[in-house]
């Protein structure tokens, strides 16, 4: 499948985006794509968060390939039932895992959790860091197992994100590509 024949969703997880973070980078390199924008990103509500993204696929007029981010991922997972016919693929990157205690000091993951492992309906492939401060390795293999997912190991790596060095990220393009390439 062609990027510029599909409506590219890039869903952002908990927390602000910075200014040079590699999902607004990709916004910027691929005409199909933009980013969901979601409410209260401090105190993000798993209802209000997927009525957004509900409606931006609906909204779409090309198929829909979710590019998601952290607590984004999380949010595939527990949609992944409603979002199924349009979606044609979902790419994961960083998973974070809510089901930890203490994750992040402000928010303790909400109605996020449990964080959903039922097998997603449409291909999906998970990138996950060997040195993850929010999610395991072995935790983030798990959930790309159990969502029936591929999964690659992005070396350590951090949070792949822009306090890990992860602005451009081209290895994240690159591995998009080839996912895009399997999807039809």
């Amino acid at each position: 499948m062609k990027i510029s024949e599909t409506d590219i969703l890039l869903i952002p997880g908990y927390g602000q985006i910075l200014p040079g973070h590699w999902l607004l980078r990709w916004r910027d390199k691929m005409a199909t794509a933009r980013v969901v924008k979601q409410t209260e990103l401090h105190a993000p509500s798993k209802k209000e968060w997927l009525e957004t993204l509900v409606g931006e696929v609906d909204a779409a007029k090309r198929p829909v390939v979710l590019v998601a981010h952290s607590l984004g991922c999380i949010l595939v997972a527990h949609g992944a039932h409603v979002l199924k016919d349009k979606v044609k693929g979902a790419y994961l990157v960083a998973p974070s895992d809510w089901d930890r205690e203490g994750l992040v000091e402000e928010f303790d993951g909400g109605d996020f959790k449990p964080v959903p492992t039922d097998p997603l309906p449409f291909p999906t492939h998970v990138v996950a860091s060997r040195n993850d401060p929010y999610c395991t390795y072995e935790r983030s293999e798990h959930l790309a197992k159990a969502w029936g997912a591929t999964f690659q190991d992005a070396g350590e790596a951090g949070h792949i994100n822009l306090e890990s060095g992860h602005g451009p990220w081209p290895e994240g393009m690159m591995s998009f590509a080839h996912f895009m390439k399997r999807l039809r």
